[in-house]
């Protein structure tokens, strides 16, 4: 779940007026110039300009949507990899990534320390060869004996959960994570961006059931770390980021690239969303898949917030296949009133963009349970 403070940062919020161009669905054709590789000044500097100011945020560190995995394979169907993930959120962006295999991703929330948890990350892909080094030090717990790159997720979990936190090897990952960022990256990180590291990571070291199967306040509603990173699609097959060390090290070479790019942005707000659409347009490449959350729900509780966000969406290039991912309290089935279901449980959906767009400029769409029937 993503929360009511991702959809709006006070003063953002500005009036984006309807322009003739939202007349079509944006296409673009040119050939795809997306860069391989980011040198570490254009990164950060592609961070700065086309961030927003961080809004207000009630935090949270992770997704608690245990079906996230369900619509992998159609997400997959007949797409090829390549083209630009967006997202919203922490870690949850990193399963459909290494599911869709993008050429770069761009990972937006309101927060400025979401955008602070992707660096740690960052970090610690980096430095992590493989996924049982990456557990060690996210979680900074000795790496256990006899785990191999054809370990499960679950095996993974199960071995890790046997191992205690080690406060000299947090100490140590901690230094090493800043010193990855500020002294190789050089990345100029203020010193209220240093303290949201020792915040964060200090999250990561404390929470002592992250690799249990219980209910944690770190995962949210019962769920956590492991149950998600464990949770398979509904013909039971693990697809997480963890789930097999080929995911993991698609997420890893696009970090040791700079291609996950982490921008400080208001969905509804007149930048973060308009220049990455202006940049991909310029590369001649197209939005494969944008992964949503539950956002939309409370922009359009929030005024027009939800017309200014569909305005953005209209600036990306995209194709036919170019997909919203989004999770739902709510399901409308064919002549059925909305049906809710229990706080804490969403189901994922998948709609594509064009048609939402294409909707929304007719004046077909205009409540978020118009947007959920276009959703399956």
């Amino acid at each position: 779940m993503v929360c009511r403070r991702l959809a709006k940062s006070a003063g953002l919020g500005c009036v984006v007026c309807l322009t003739a161009f939202l007349l079509t669905v944006p296409s673009y054709k040119a050939a795809d110039t997306l860069p391989r590789e980011l040198a570490d000044d254009a990164y950060w500097k592609m961070i700065s300009d086309f961030s927003e100011q961080s809004g207000s945020f009630r935090f949270e560190y992770m997704s608690n949507e245990l079906q996230f995995q369900y619509v992998i394979p159609r997400l997959k169907e007949n797409r090829k990899p390549g083209g630009v993930y967006l997202g919203v959120g922490p870690e949850q962006n990193f399963t459909y990534i290494a599911a869709t295999q993008p050429k770069m991703a761009f990972i937006f929330d309101i927060r400025r320390q979401n955008m602070i948890e992707h660096l740690i990350y960052k970090a610690v892909f980096e430095m992590s060869s493989d996924r049982v080094e990456f557990l060690s030090r996210l979680f900074s717990r000795k790496a256990p004996p006899g785990l191999t790159e054809k370990s499960t997720a679950r095996q993974l979990f199960q071995a890790f959960r046997a191992v205690s936190a080690d406060a000299d090897m947090y100490r140590e990952n901690l230094q090493a994570i800043k010193a990855r960022l500020m002294k190789e990256h050089r990345f100029p990180l203020t010193p209220a961006d240093q303290e949201s590291i020792d915040f964060i990571y200090r999250i990561f070291f404390d929470t002592g059931s992250v690799f249990g199967y219980s209910a944690s306040f770190f995962g949210g509603y019962g769920a956590t770390y492991a149950d998600l990173m464990t949770a398979t699609d509904q013909q039971g097959q693990a697809r997480s980021y963890l789930a097999t060390e080929e995911n993991f090290q698609t997420v890893r070479d696009l970090e040791r690239k700079n291609l996950i790019i982490p921008v400080v942005g208001d969905f509804a707000g007149s930048k973060a969303l308009r220049n990455v659409a202006r940049y991909l347009k310029d590369h001649g490449a197209i939005v494969t898949a944008f992964y949503t959350s539950n956002v939309e729900q409370y922009l359009f509780q929030q005024g027009d917030d939800w017309r200014h966000f569909l305005t953005n969406v209209a600036a990306f290039p995209m194709d036919p296949l170019s997909t919203f991912i989004r999770s739902s309290h709510f399901a409308f089935g064919d002549a059925l009133p909305p049906r809710q279901f229990n706080r804490g449980r969403f189901i994922q959906l998948l709609s594509p963009m064009a048609e939402v767009v294409k909707a929304f400029n007719s004046g077909q769409l205009t409540s978020y349970e118009d947007l959920i029937r276009m959703s399956k």
